[in-house]
């Protein structure tokens, strides 16, 4: 654990350059005085590590020391080699530096490392498409990317429902989730997501703007896909469900099935249970309740019953 600790410690002070004993022990949940140990024994190790005093000082390393590969354990090295990765590194344009980048990874582990890196690539593979789905197109990706590097604003025209909009973005980060690319920018005071797909037009501008130190893109996605998910119920629906109704709910997201789990009342004497479910709306739960045919009845709201029955008789009328 502790030289685990020690090589992260090493890499973390090569990437971010100086670092306080303060920061570092928070990063790592120790204490400080573990912090101080853990330098001494770097430096006991060889490692150029020293210590600046006063305001603004900290650890860091001695200018140009650079670790070699050799640091990374075989598990470590064998992540590196997950196949599915040369899709979205075409999209952004990354496609020969990642081939590059593997090449030399390959070159600089030992023999057995190596072949249980190359074992790993040949039996895993992330496919990041949904099913039924394909990639969106993303022909504007690696300007977007480039400006995302090099914190560039760009000026884009986003596809709404109701036309097009034009924006100046602080481009902050790219997030890929299933299949789809998501753009993660600063517009005036607000951080906001758009679909890439959705970029009809795009200029990368010649101004450069100061990215947020304490912004994280990972805690941003996280926090705000969570509130989305929460936020876009802003109603409930009781269903009467059949045995085979209930099991088709996981099509309707993991919400709705976790919400008809706890209120499933005892069932009855056919096999029908009685849930409640969080919907959208009347328009939205009548497209995906439709889906489970006979196997649910709406029992609540009225509204969202009558819309049902109305779908029912205009698909009798269609198909005589």
């Amino acid at each position: 654990m502790r030289s685990s600790r020690l090589l992260s410690i090493l890499m973390t002070l090569q990437t971010r350059g100086r670092m306080t004993a303060e920061a570092l022990a928070a990063q790592y949940e120790v204490s400080v005085r573990t912090i101080y140990r853990d330098i001494d024994e770097l430096s006991a190790a060889d490692v150029p590590v020293y210590a600046d005093r006063g305001p603004g000082g900290g650890f860091q390393l001695l200018d140009g020391y650079r670790t070699r590969l050799t640091g990374l354990s075989p598990a470590e090295a064998e992540t590196l080699f997950l196949a599915g990765l040369p899709g979205p590194a075409a999209e952004l344009g990354l496609a020969d530096v990642l081939t590059t980048a593997q090449l030399k990874l390959t070159a600089a582990l030992p023999e057995r490392a190596r072949a249980s890196a190359q074992k790993v690539a040949a039996r895993f593979h992330l496919d990041p498409v949904d099913w039924f789905r394909s990639a969106d197109a993303a022909r504007l990706l690696p300007e977007i990317a480039k400006a995302v590097w090099n914190d560039t604003c760009v000026d884009i025209r986003y596809k709404r429902d109701a036309g097009a909009i034009a924006r100046r973005l602080n481009p902050l980060g790219l997030v890929l989730k299933a299949g789809t690319w998501y753009l993660v920018a600063r517009v005036g005071e607000q951080t906001r997501t758009y679909r890439v797909a959705n970029i009809l037009d795009l200029i990368v501008t010649d101004q450069r703007f100061e990215r947020p130190r304490d912004f994280d893109l990972v805690r941003f996605w996280t926090s705000s896909t969570r509130a989305y998910e929460i936020g876009v119920y802003r109603t409930n629906a009781v269903l009467r469900l059949s045995p085979q109704g209930l099991s088709k709910l996981d099509g309707l997201g993991t919400a709705v099935q976790q919400a008809a789990r706890e209120s499933a009342g005892p069932p009855e004497a056919d096999g029908w249970v009685r849930v409640t479910i969080p919907i959208e709306s009347i328009d939205q739960a009548a497209v995906e309740l439709l889906r489970l045919g006979t196997d649910a009845e709406v029992m609540k709201p009225v509204a969202l019953r009558r819309r049902l029955a109305k779908a029912a008789r205009a698909i009798v009328r269609l198909y005589g």
